[in-house]
């Protein structure tokens, strides 16, 4: 790796390890939504297996985001302080644990547990890749690395419903299923640990063009931050960006969420799907969400690149996917077609994802030292709603029979994430 390096100075060309190191975090957060899926997709031969209710279902769905919703600042504090690399691969090998423990549950209650294990080991991916984002990424180059770090969500859960589907349908049982995936986790964790390195300067593939332009540019933007900083985190809820960002965040993850745990139980009982047309469904449907997310990315930097200022760019791109998400969403409710269902399920996804753009936030606000805390307070915001979302539609169901009441509150949710993104001054790095 380090004569590919010297190679590529002698022709003067940057090498692309940035790049590389984002792509596998794709993959990673992808893994990771192929483990948080695999529930979904699994539930209703679980539930029939545990003679489970709607309501215990949610309480069951929800119970990963409790401790994944709790350790998130102290996931984000940690990468802070102990640097990304050692988080992410310890989080990744950890949650394979989880995963594959899973298929040793004979009840309800030792389901709930792996499920807290898996949010706990889970939670510091996110705030860590955020870390990533700052270090390795220049302004311009943040969009994608931000849609690519949180494009793995969509992509996750579509290839989430197409492999568990696969793997329970070969092998004839979900707990098969939760084994191969958990130890799959656990190699990836292991390759994380041998790429993935804390600055341009430790890695060997990396040549100096590539360091330069990367410290050039991080130099520039450090010069632009606040003289002045408190250097106390708590500071930082003085600001209305921090509590936006951290609610819209929210709103945002009440769409997603309740589309990714209880989407698939929706097409089986109202639509009639079986498990294969629920996994052909939900492929299509999330892997719209991870096309809309890489192409929000890329509009952004370009349009950044190209001298629109943060916040006409961020707040535009924001409005509109907010807008177009919510009446997608707010559409299904009345419509009777299977098609036209998968379809504006569909638009939800592709224009909600570009809300990827919201992991450039903490890099924006945040001071080098404070990026992993605001992302950890971004992703805790961002929880709550993972946390509520499955017990109050099971509650919704439950109650009224019906999934219509649930639609419009993910419609009510989509006209927050609206609210919350405009308020955001994304051109002020705050001085904590």
């Amino acid at each position: 790796m380090q004569s590919t390096g010297r190679v590529a100075t002698m022709a003067g060309t940057k090498s692309a390890v940035r790049w590389k190191i984002f792509f596998l975090m794709l993959c990673l957060i992808s893994i990771n939504y192929i483990d948080r899926a695999s529930l979904s997709v699994a539930m209703p031969l679980i539930s029939k297996e545990f003679d489970l209710t709607p309501a215990m279902e949610g309480l069951i769905l929800s119970g990963f985001f409790w401790t994944y919703a709790v350790m998130q600042i102290p996931g984000g504090m940690l990468a802070d302080k102990y640097k990304p690399r050692v988080v992410i691969a310890l989080a990744t090998v950890f949650w394979g644990i989880f995963q594959a423990a899973a298929a040793l549950c004979t009840n309800a209650t030792s389901l709930l547990l792996t499920r807290f294990g898996l949010g706990a080991a889970e939670a510091p991916i996110y705030p860590a890749g955020g870390k990533l984002n700052a270090i390795w990424m220049t302004t311009y180059e943040r969009g994608r690395g931000a849609t690519l770090l949180d494009g793995g969500a969509p992509l996750g859960a579509a290839l989430g419903a197409i492999i568990i589907t696969w793997l329970i349908t070969m092998l004839g049982s979900w707990r098969l299923a939760f084994v191969v995936a958990g130890v799959g986790t656990v190699l990836a964790g292991y390759v994380a640990w041998r790429y993935i390195r804390n600055t341009p300067r430790e890695h060997p593939g990396v040549n100096d063009d590539e360091a330069n332009y990367i410290e050039e540019a991080q130099a520039n933007e450090h010069r632009a931050e606040p003289a002045n900083l408190s250097g106390r985190s708590m500071d930082f809820f003085k600001y209305r960006s921090v509590w936006c960002m951290a609610l819209g965040w929210m709103c945002f993850n009440t769409v997603f969420y309740g589309l990714l745990t209880w989407m698939p139980n929706y097409l089986h009982k109202v639509h009639g799907f079986d498990i294969k047309q629920m996994g052909g469904a939900s492929f299509i449907i999330f892997f719209c969400g991870f096309i809309g997310e890489l192409f929000g990315g890329w509009v952004g930097d370009k349009w950044k690149a190209a001298g629109g200022s943060p916040n006409k760019v961020m707040r535009t791109l924001f409005g509109i996917a907010a807008v177009i998400a919510t009446a997608s969403i707010f559409s299904v409710a009345y419509v009777k077609s299977d098609v036209v269902t998968v379809v504006l399920l569909s638009s939800t996804l592709f224009f909600l994802r570009w809300c990827g753009l919201y992991w450039c936030i903490p890099s924006i606000l945040g001071t080098r030292h404070k990026v992993g805390f605001l992302g950890g307070v971004m992703n805790l915001g961002g929880n709550i709603g993972g946390i509520s979302v499955p017990l109050i539609v099971g509650v919704i169901v439950q109650t009224t029979g019906s999934y219509f009441l649930a639609l419009m509150f993910f419609a009510a949710a989509g006209v927050g994430l609206l609210i919350c993104s405009t308020l955001i001054d994304y051109e002020r790095k705050l001085p904590v």
